[in-house]
């Protein structure tokens, strides 16, 4: 089974766990919050936190693969909750969201609310289903994807930075980009029976990477290359990296945190493998610029 199909057959297999009946078929289902939970997980987008959790896994052995399945699909259904959340009227107000209408207008703000909370607390659900196979591990798993989920380091402290009035931007990015990425790593190394702390760096630095790509993408791209609204760190007065560096300038920092990311991944079987994914990453990421794209310079 290539890694692709791995991915998102957890994940198809973690959202049907929240659609199905209770095991004794009682009581109903409410069908639209059922049929919304699909909706906002598939189709995805690039999976890419539940693909560096599944190859650091692997890079470091892999010995329980339901543990990694798990642990990716729980981290993705964050993901998408967080992304469900983000695209409320409170929030981004946002249309679109990998090309199509996002919950909210799809199926009602209610009903958006409702379906992020289910798939956060259907993530951790998933995890303790898989306590019998190593409770040490998924208990660490839990605990990790929690504190990269809340307060107060978590997404949910990311978004929380953007209502205060003075913002640590450090703080804001490795909340708000970094946390699930950190997540990715560590769990990852968890899921195989590793040491959770040798990979913090490694995803901090493929988080901030991401934030700038995003940063540039947002500053460079139209919606309909997004499959998103553009704009928005313009629109909603947000720091970035394009703002405070210029194009140019974010192009090289996100090559120089690329370069210090491979320079960071820890010694494991499979290093080399590990090194070789985060560069086609590094190609994925960085935006393609022409001159005429580049406003003011």
């Amino acid at each position: 089974m290539g890694l692709n199909t791995r991915i998102e057959a957890a994940i198809s297999n973690a959202v049907k766990v929240g659609q199905a009946k209770f095991p004794d078929n009682s009581g109903a289902v409410p069908p639209r919050l059922a049929s919304a939970l699909a909706y906002a997980t598939a189709p995805g987008g690039a999976r890419i936190r539940p693909t560096i959790l599944t190859s650091v896994a692997m890079a470091c052995g892999d010995d329980k693969p339901m543990l990694a399945d798990a642990a990716a699909s729980a981290l993705e259904l964050i993901h998408c909750a967080s992304l469900v959340h983000d695209d409320l009227p409170c929030f981004d107000d946002a249309d679109t969201r990998r090309g199509k209408p996002t919950v909210h207008l799809a199926y009602s703000e209610p009903l958006a609310v409702l379906t992020g909370d289910s798939l956060i607390v259907l993530a951790f659900e998933i995890l303790a289903r898989q306590s019998s196979h190593a409770p040490d591990r998924v208990a660490q798993m839990i605990v990790t994807l929690a504190q990269r989920t809340g307060m107060p380091g978590g997404i949910c402290a990311g978004q929380g930075w953007e209502s205060e009035a003075q913002i640590d931007l450090s703080a804001y990015h490795q909340a708000k980009t970094g946390a699930l990425f950190i997540a990715a790593t560590q769990m990852g190394a968890i899921a195989a029976g590793q040491e959770a702390e040798p990979w913090f760096e490694l995803g901090a630095r493929i988080g901030e990477a991401f934030q700038v790509a995003d940063d540039l993408r947002d500053a460079l791209y139209d919606a309909d290359t997004l499959g998103k609204p553009a704009g928005q760190d313009d629109l909603h007065g947000r720091p970035n990296a394009v703002t405070l560096l210029g194009v140019q300038g974010a192009i090289q920092r996100l090559k120089d945190i690329l370069g210090g990311a491979i320079s960071s991944i820890p010694s494991c079987p499979g290093e080399a493998q590990l090194a070789e994914m985060v560069r086609m990453y590094a190609e994925r990421l960085t935006p393609v610029v022409s001159p005429q794209s580049v406003p003011g310079e």
